[in-house]
């Protein structure tokens, strides 16, 4: 380890996320290149340093630093050089030079001490001068804070939002309840407040930690697609995280109600806002289910009318949908593949067009707002879009358009609900005022939201709302094995696959390995000829995550096939995955602040917009390690650009799990199935996965476990309360 020191001459590369920074450090007569990382570094500054000098096999030699610390400046010149560099807003050369002839050596003291001396240099005010001296103190403030901050293990860019957020409180917050910072501060959550805690000597058993670990519990469950917990499941949920006895729990819950942390419902505990969410959805429902004073008749030769110009020949069940999507406010359409929804949607939408109505579709991912589009020859956005997202945190999007300024339309028509969870539909319904009518379809026997929520199968559970159920397969879908075979694992019938299908086919292998060699053989050579799609249209889908036919292995697997190492592709390791330019990636969490842009040929920007959801899915076109970024092309030719501190948010997606599949269609779908837990390996999810593929399914695997997922009706259940606040909402008017 060596030690040199001198003044930063020049800032040649910072990055402010990070912190990393190179910059030249003049030592006597000698400049020297220095790399390190650093929360606050200003050119002008006199530093000491520690590190070992380095190669680079680009830059050449260089001064890696270890630890560095910054030294008041010990001569005049030294002083007027930092004063000068534009470290102080305000001050320039010409300035800085003033000052230090007129202070000389004491200038730093008359700055802290006396600042309002300041003010006897010809140009600078007093109220100039209390701000100069608030700069100087803030930087040494800041300093100060960061270093005690990563004393605890906290990264150096969360050190600054937790001083911007505390200022002087952060020493006292850390010692005293660091799990403030879980509550406060986005990016920081229980796990890492509690190895601060931790750090600190805060004890297990702390009110504190108790207080904060219940509703990280709380989130927990959330993020497993529950809007509240039962008590008793959470008291031993929180014991056994915590690691205390269940007797220390249960005392605490009152206090947090009082606190508006959570909600006790009978045995029932929410976190608060998904408590809120619940309540508003059902009363915001309850005022749209209005019953229009129309003419039956007049109504049912209405839409006779619309049928015939289409050259259609619906039946009664998607008839009495048109008519009641007529007469209603709130409409839910419900049916598998196959049952005429896009027919009935397309029905819906003449009529009320021959009304004079303005009409808007959505569905919750770009995929299927696109094929939305396809199926309607009608503009049709993803409803983030429709409600003018302008950004906001996880969980909590900013829209535009709301209760102040609702939707400007007579009817609104979102297809896929089975994946709108309760965040975007108490969002949705914000903007949709009373008077207009709001039209939602969708299969109820698809898996629930990612999000937390269940709020189609709760509206449908109500019994409060018009429900058409289409059931009926019409003579085109029913040439489908795809189709005909859904059904019948719906319905928990007994498929025998013989493989004499034009577009079901089940390859019986037993050994995982084996399994995987006949996915790649798919993927790579023959599915792409037989549905006319590329390998990366074609989608692999797995129960699980982990294990010999996880996604996880799968993806490191197809990675090697479709998209090799080569000299011309540049590389990013993360997390112990190797990101690839040429991948297929998927957005794992809804970001509302992500920027995307569309270019034109030429590469400029055409549009701007923000958000980028949870299974979205891209393209890595470009990994720049300079500049520490990696830019995706999704859907729509967006273009985003991550900065590596963000690559946590994506995944490898040759492969994906069933659950991140919803809403979406692939020209065809490889399922490997051997075994799993009960639980997961439900009916549920093999109808999800089969109803994903347009031209052809191929299962790989062990026979005897599609039957029995076929026989499994189980799954696991959803803690939700919109039903119930339905009712309620209904019963109180």
């Amino acid at each position: 380890m060596e030690t040199i020191s001198g003044y930063v001459e020049h800032t040649i590369f910072r990055n402010e996320d990070n912190g990393y920074t190179v910059f030249e450090l003049v030592c006597g007569e000698e400049r020297i290149t220095c790399v390190g990382t650093f929360s606050v570094l200003n050119e002008g500054e006199t530093v000491k340093a520690a590190g070992r000098y380095t190669e680079h096999p680009v830059y050449g030699k260089q001064f890696a630093i270890s630890s560095l610390e910054t030294c008041e400046p010990e001569d005049e010149a030294s002083v007027e050089r930092y004063l000068g560099s534009g470290a102080i807003k305000g001050i320039g050369p010409a300035l800085a030079a003033k000052i230090v002839r007129h202070f000389k050596k004491d200038t730093f003291r008359v700055m802290e001490e006396e600042p309002e001396r300041l003010a006897e240099i010809k140009g600078i005010s007093e109220r100039k001068a209390m701000e100069i001296s608030a700069q100087v103190a803030e930087k040494k403030e800041l300093r100060q804070a960061t270093l005690f901050l990563q004393q605890y293990g906290i990264s150096l860019n969360l050190a600054i939002k937790i001083w911007k957020a505390y200022r002087e409180n952060v020493y006292r917050i850390i010692r005293q309840n660091p799990y403030r910072l879980a509550d406060d501060i986005q990016g920081v959550g229980f796990q890492t407040a509690d190895e601060i805690a931790a750090k600190v000597g805060i004890r297990a058993d702390s009110d504190f930690r108790i207080k904060s670990g219940i509703v990280y519990c709380l989130l927990q469950g959330a993020a497993e697609g529950h809007t509240y917990l039962p008590k008793d499941a959470l008291t031993e949920r929180t014991a056994e995280i915590l690691g205390v006895d269940a007797c220390l729990i249960e005392k605490h819950y009152m206090d947090l109600a009082i606190d508006k942390k959570i909600m006790i419902r009978g045995d029932g505990i929410y976190e608060a806002s998904y408590y809120y969410m619940e309540a508003s959805v059902a009363e915001r429902l309850r005022r749209l289910n209005l019953k229009y004073e129309l003419p039956p008749e007049l109504v049912k030769q209405r839409v006779q009318q619309v049928a015939q110009q289409s050259g259609l020949e619906p039946d009664a069940m998607q008839m009495l949908a048109v008519e009641e999507a007529l007469g209603r406010g709130l409409l839910v359409i419900t049916g598998g593949p196959g049952t005429g929804k896009t027919t009935t949607i397309n029905m819906m939408i003449r009529c009320l067009e021959e009304e004079g109505l303005e009409i808007f579709l959505a569905a919750p991912t770009g995929r299927a707002a696109k094929r939305m589009s396809e199926t309607t020859g009608r503009e049709a956005r993803t409803i983030h879009r429709m409600l003018e997202l302008n950004g906001g945190i996880e969980g909590n999007a900013g829209f535009a358009r709301n209760e102040g300024y609702p939707l400007e339309a007579d009817a609104v028509i979102i297809d896929e609900m089975s994946m709108v969870d309760i965040s975007l539909m108490h969002a949705l319904l914000k903007a949709v005022a009373p008077g207009t009518r709001l039209i939602l379809t969708g299969d109820v026997n698809q898996l629930p939201s990612v999000g937390p929520g269940s709020v189609l199968r709760d509206m449908i559970d109500s019994g409060a709302f018009p429900v058409v159920r289409l059931e009926k397969i019409f003579r085109q879908a029913a040439q489908s094995d795809i189709i005909l075979n859904a059904h019948k694992i719906n319905a928990g019938e007994r498929v025998e696959p013989d493989n004499k299908s034009r577009d079901f086919f089940f390859l019986r292998r037993y050994d995982a390995d084996v399994i995987a060699q006949v996915v790649i053989q798919l993927i790579a050579q023959k599915l792409p000829r037989y549905v006319d799609a590329s390998p990366y249209e074609i989608q692999v889908l797995t129960p699980m995550k982990k294990g010999l036919l996880g996604v996880e292995r799968f993806n490191g697997i197809l990675q090697q096939y479709l998209n090799p190492a080569s000299a011309e592709k540049r590389e990013k390791e993360h997390g112990g995955h190797v990101f690839r330019e040429g991948d297929k990636v998927m957005q794992t969490k809804n970001n509302y602040q992500l920027e995307w842009e569309i270019r034109s040929r030429y590469g400029f920007a055409v549009e701007h917009g923000l958000g980028v959801f949870n299974g979205d899915m891209g393209i890595i076109r470009e990994i720049n390690a300079f500049a520490e970024t990696m830019t995706v092309e999704f859907e729509e030719a967006r273009m985003v650009e991550y900065s590596f501190k963000n690559l946590d948010e994506l995944e490898l997606a040759y492969a994906i799990t069933i659950h991140k599949s919803q809403g979406s269609e692939y020209p065809a779908v490889v399922l490997p199935l051997l075994s799993g837990p009960r639980m997961l390996m439900n009916r549920n999810l093999l109808y999800t996965a089969v109803t994903r593929a347009r031209k052809c399914v191929t299962l790989v695997g062990d026979d005897a476990t599609f039957q029995s997922m076929i026989k499994n009706a189980d799954q696991q259940k959803r803690y939700t309360g919109l039903s119930e606040e339905i009712k309620k909402s209904i019963d109180d008017v």
